[in-house]
């Protein structure tokens, strides 16, 4: 039975369940029992994601395999929004009070597959695979939405439930372009996850990223026979490249600039006249991530003025770090601390057994999987980005990581896509999605709750400050997956 069957199954048990009669029951016991219930349902759809794999604005499948799940559970569902072809918001209104959202993502990332399995095995013909877990990220935050929606229902809460389906968070900026058109201005509290090797809800900012494609143009030639006549464009990559690597000595210690030659020429006897490369940058600062991409720009036009080449370069993504808020951080924790962690089947075991011996020798143990780990708070950002970050700026945000992948499995890697693709990530997405939901239950209930996170979201802004995305005005650059030439094969 495929994943569309089961969207059908799923709404029958939402029906069924939102018209029996309420019992004396918690109504974190609700939401979690219910998601036990459609947790076949749910693996299906997001197996389903994980086999499509699509890249960042191109999530045709995967974007309305969500939305249809979320209509036939009773969702008010508009696609297409902020401009951009894959991204919905789908929402649920029983009256008057808290509006809470619940982020989805479900794009993959280029250059990386695997198939399900503890040893490296390729999928022929996929060049592209889920290293970052949003084909569970995407469903979890669906079933959690859905589960909230059913608990509404079923006792008479008031206010308003949304999911809003965010693509291309890898490099794309979806949630930007969604901040930047007013969509999250009437939230009350957002909520969101992230796959990981840990269950963790601890209070963690992130580093604001800034990334453009430079693209030089040149002159091309036989290389051998009038190479005088040749400008090369990958010179002004090469030069460019050379000189932002000694720009490293002389910006913040906490800076990351990585890049990579999107396109370098076909062959050695050209000269090539195209050649482009994709840049990060990121700092914990936004205004340091501004002035360093300013250098970055500086090198790129004066690698172009020495190779007789020409420069352009396009903004693609730009990010805030996530301003943390320790009051839903902390409701967070307790909520996932209640659901507990994932716990192994004996063939899950053998599998994570099979992977970690891939992984460092310092890993995580496995038995760590079951486990929650401490509170933290951490104020400056570390590590990796993500556009939820501009969204926190917004409106009250708290997350949790649960432990969808083996312990001591990094992000990017082709461990995440063995172990997502296997009931052990369905199992991580499943506590996700009780966490989730046991914390919006908390939103509903617990005025003092969001009047706390709103003191301190206030508290944290700066005085005067007025939000201006680091990418611009620019529209969504939903052709930004696709190599020079614009095609995706």
């Amino acid at each position: 039975m495929n994943a569309r069957a089961l969207i059908i199954i799923t709404a029958v048990m939402v029906a069924g369940l939102v018209h029996a009669p309420v019992q004396a029951q918690d109504g974190k016991d609700m939401v979690a029992a219910f998601i036990d219930e459609n947790a076949g349902s749910y693996a299906s759809i997001a197996q389903e994601i994980w086999d499509l794999a699509e890249l960042g604005y191109l999530e045709t499948e995967s974007s309305a395999l969500l939305a249809s799940t979320l209509d036939a559970a009773g969702f008010e569902v508009e696609m297409g929004v902020a401009g951009i072809p894959t991204a919905f918001v789908a929402s649920y209104r029983n009256g008057d009070g808290p509006v809470v959202g619940i982020l989805a993502e479900y794009d993959a990332l280029p250059g990386i597959n695997q198939d399900r399995s503890p040893e490296r095995t390729l999928i022929p013909g996929k060049p592209q695979g889920h290293a970052c877990g949003h084909h569970l990220f995407g469903t979890g935050s669906a079933a959690a939405g859905i589960a909230v929606r059913q608990w509404m229902e079923a006792t008479g809460q008031t206010g308003e439930v949304r999911v809003y389906g965010t693509p291309a968070e890898e490099g794309g900026a979806g949630k930007v372009y969604m901040v930047r058109e007013g969509l999250f201005d009437d939230v009350d509290i957002m909520l969101h996850w992230h796959p990981g090797d840990r269950n963790s809800a601890g209070a963690s900012s992130s580093l604001a990223n800034k990334s453009a494609k430079f693209r030089f143009s040149g002159v091309s030639a036989h290389a051998a026979g009038a190479p005088e006549r040749g400008r090369s464009a990958l010179d002004g990559v090469e030069a460019m490249n050379h000189m932002v690597n000694l720009l490293r000595e002389h910006v913040p210690q906490e800076t990351r600039i990585h890049y990579v030659i999107t396109y370098g020429g076909a062959a050695p006897n050209v000269v090539p006249d195209f050649a482009e490369v994709f840049y990060y940058v990121r700092n914990p600062d936004p205004a340091n991530v501004h002035a360093i991409f300013e250098r970055v720009v500086q090198a790129a036009e004066g690698a172009a003025q020495g190779t007789g080449t020409e420069m352009q370069y396009e903004i693609i993504h730009g990010l805030y770090n996530i301003l943390i808020n320790v009051a839903l951080q902390e409701a967070m924790h307790a909520n996932l601390e209640r659901v507990g962690g994932v716990h192994y089947s004996e063939q899950d075991r053998r599998f994570a057994e099979a992977l970690a011996r891939h992984l460092p020798d310092d890993a995580l143990p496995i038995k760590s999987a079951a486990e929650i780990q401490p509170f933290f708070v951490t104020e400056e950002g570390t590590g990796g980005s993500t556009d939820v970050a501009d969204v926190s700026w917004a409106v009250p945000t708290g997350g949790v990581r649960t432990a969808t992948w083996v312990p001591g499995t990094s992000a990017h890697s082709w461990h995440a896509i063995a172990a997502g693709g296997t009931p052990i990530g369905e199992k991580g997405m499943v506590v996700a999605a009780k966490a989730l939901a046991m914390t919006a239950i908390d939103v509903f209930t617990q005025p003092d709750l969001v009047e706390a996170a709103k003191t301190e979201h206030a508290g944290r802004i700066p005085e005067g400050w007025v939000y201006e995305p680091l990418l611009g005005d620019r529209d969504p650059p939903l052709d930004y997956r696709l190599p020079p030439g614009g095609t995706d094969k």
